[in-house]
């Protein structure tokens, strides 16, 4: 399955196989695909809390208001945004120094402009939950090439999720995406035309 091919396929998938088990390796393979999306001064403003086990599946459910995809899938993935990726800067461009990329006193300004920039804390508010979504989507493009299906989740208590599974206040809850193999056939849904989207050079 080619990119295009694994966009035009992937739908929302509801009813998950309760049977099926993903393999560890399915599943890592699918997350290094994942991590290898873009983000801003590439600081990589994600974290994914895997949730896995029955018992803590369970603990998900009436906190993602009882949607049972949860429960069904063969893994639920919180996928969080960091807030602070700022911190990242000085690792992410000491890499850079170290590889010939880019000079010391180079990396020092670009990090210097960084942290600038998080002073504003909407700024680090919004480029988490851009960022993070961006993984998202590489992660359910992953999973359906991989030959899984998906479902994005908005539906859930942030302040629950965090206070149950830990997250600490640096990331934010952005969405949940359970992920399975389906049952039944996926309902599409309709696409406006594209006449009725893009729009060239200017409105």
């Amino acid at each position: 399955m080619n990119t295009i091919e694994a966009m035009r396929e992937r739908h929302s998938i509801r009813k998950f196989d309760t049977d099926h088990v993903m393999p560890e390796e399915d599943l890592q393979e699918i997350l290094d695909a994942t991590i290898e999306a873009p983000s801003s001064w590439n600081l990589q403003h994600w974290k994914f809390l895997v949730i896995q086990s029955d018992e803590k599946k369970e603990e998900l459910l009436p906190i993602a208001y009882n949607q049972k995809q949860v429960v069904d899938g063969d893994v639920t993935i919180a996928v969080l945004g960091d807030e602070q990726a700022n911190q990242n800067a000085d690792t992410v461009f000491g890499e850079s120094v170290e590889l010939g990329h880019m000079t010391e006193e180079i990396k020092d300004k670009v990090v210097a402009t960084i942290h600038g920039a998080y002073e504003n804390e909407k700024f680090g508010h919004d480029e988490a939950l851009i960022n993070a979504s961006l993984a998202a989507m590489q992660l359910m493009l992953a999973a359906k090439e991989k030959g899984y299906d998906s479902v994005p989740m908005g539906g859930f208590d942030a302040s629950k999720l965090r206070e149950n599974f830990n997250i600490p206040e640096r990331y934010t809850p952005v969405m949940l995406v359970a992920i399975g193999k389906g049952t039944g056939e996926a309902r599409t849904s309709p696409r406006f035309p594209l006449e009725d989207v893009v729009i060239k050079d200017s409105f």
